[in-house]
């Protein structure tokens, strides 16, 4: 009856022990705490971070430099030497339409001309167009215009651009010879070319 008794407590003894055992496998096997953010992540975020600091403040960029654009005094020398080398063109009698001798005098110098003007824009050249003493002054100050339209076409046609060439028409004001002759009329028959008045 005793060892009856001890079987039977021991039994019980041993059923408790194995279902504690058992309780405490299952806390086990509880799953982990979820682990810290990776430290590529935080790098990540920090990197991201840094940018956005580095583009919400753009360096300025440099103030563009103001060129001239009207020529040194040294260039408005060269500007009028090669102005007083270029010759008048001449035109036959009560025409505008350029002869060939014209458009060689024309030719000479315009090429560097243009050259220097393309840099300067504002710096501006004045055609004018000029008469003999024959005819009324109106028809002379339109024929001397149309003279004057001439040259400044052939002008842009090398390359000068139009908005540097104006034109102005002096009829038969400006003679450049005073005899009553073809040789004089033919002189005064012509267009000069000169820096804009509003620049000398």
């Amino acid at each position: 009856m005793k060892y009856s008794s001890r079987f039977a407590v021991l039994a019980v003894a041993i059923a408790a022990m194995m279902s504690a055992g058992c309780a405490k496998k299952k806390v086990a096997a509880q799953a982990p705490p979820p682990p810290s953010p990776p430290a590529a992540t935080t790098q990540q975020q920090s990197n991201t971070e840094t940018a956005r600091n580095t583009t919400s403040t753009p360096t300025p960029a440099p103030a563009p430099q103001q060129t001239s654009r009207m020529p040194n005094a040294q260039t408005r020398a060269r500007i009028d030497t090669l102005l007083s080398r270029i010759e008048d063109a001449y035109f036959d009698y009560d025409k505008h339409t350029l002869r060939p001798d014209a458009i060689k005098a024309l030719e000479a110098d315009s090429a560097e001309l243009r050259d220097i003007l393309k840099d300067y824009p504002d710096y501006k050249l004045s055609v004018e167009g000029h008469c003999d003493e024959r005819g009324s002054a109106e028809y002379n100050m339109a024929l001397g215009q149309e003279r004057a339209d001439a040259a400044k076409a052939y002008l842009v046609q090398v390359g000068i651009p139009a908005t540097q060439l104006a034109t102005v028409s002096y009829g038969k004001e400006k003679p450049i010879c005073d005899e009553h002759d073809e040789a004089c009329w033919q002189k005064n028959r012509r267009i000069h070319i000169v820096a804009d008045s509003q620049q000398r």
